[in-house]
């Protein structure tokens, strides 16, 4: 499995509800060790080989919001529509034994923060909304932020908030292109390929450039978003953002919206 520029995409869809048929074989100790070594072959990648999620989203959460097996088994069989997550074509039985093991590692319910959910706004309003959406206020720089308490637990948001360079999701890598004239132009990566690349500007503008009229292409291995330790956000005011972020729960999968039309122009 792969994630996509929307890294959530696949918890947005096994988030949402859904008939509650189970996996019969649930309880054989064989199938769920077989499901194992199968997700850690073909998915730890993305989701972590103790699928809490790395560029993916925490699979240990899908039971937690009227997940079902069936619409579990559904969604890794179909893949997910505008995300690079591909169908698979595995047996049937190899894909219900992955949903058998990814069931026996669910948590029982979805993680309740003890925090303040109005300073929580108050606090995404400060620090966080120049650079990220929720329900389609705020910056585009970063990745929205609607869904992504419903498909990450708190450990993983704790960690990429407060350790932002630890890990990139993609379609938000960092990078810094040098013009012929020695001009610096910085932004997130939208696509690239042997000749050409597409960044969006910290102005929030998606631009494509030639490489041929660029000196220098840097891959930064640095977030663009900062680091917020103590020093920036202490933990009860951590815990009133994780609050706030917790109360978006996933309706629907989202659609694909496009930043706008690309630019090829280089603006020197």
């Amino acid at each position: 499995m792969q994630l996509t520029t929307c890294v959530l995409a696949l918890g947005s869809v096994l988030f949402s509800g859904g008939g509650q048929a189970t996996n019969p074989r649930n309880a054989d100790p064989a199938t769920i060790q077989a499901g194992g070594t199968l997700f850690r072959e073909r998915c730890a990648d993305c989701h972590g080989a103790d699928a809490k999620g790395v560029r993916g989203p925490d699979l240990t959460r899908l039971w937690t919001t009227e997940g079902s097996d069936e619409r579990v088994f559904q969604t890794i069989r179909s893949g997910v529509s505008g995300s690079i997550m591909p169908p698979s074509v595995a047996p049937d039985e190899e894909l219900r034994s992955i949903v058998a093991y990814l069931r026996s590692i669910s948590v029982a319910k979805a993680e309740i923060s003890s925090g303040n959910t109005a300073h929580g706004e108050l606090i995404f309003s400060a620090k966080c909304a120049s650079c990220h959406r929720i329900k389609g206020r705020g910056g585009r720089i970063g990745p929205d932020l609607s869904r992504l308490a419903a498909s990450q637990s708190s450990q993983v948001l704790t960690q990429a908030i407060r350790s932002a360079s630890a890990s990139f999701t993609r379609g938000y890598e960092l990078v810094t292109l040098i013009t012929g004239d020695g001009q610096r132009i910085r932004g997130t990566r939208k696509g690239e390929d042997a000749f050409s690349i597409q960044i969006m500007h910290t102005n929030e503008r998606l631009q494509g450039y030639l490489k041929a009229d660029l000196r220098e292409v840097i891959h930064e291995t640095q977030s663009l978003m900062p680091d917020f330790g103590t020093d920036r956000l202490s933990d009860e005011e951590l815990n009133d953002l994780l609050a706030f972020l917790g109360t978006f729960r996933v309706a629907e999968p989202p659609r694909r919206q496009s930043d706008g039309p690309v630019d090829n122009r280089n603006d020197r």
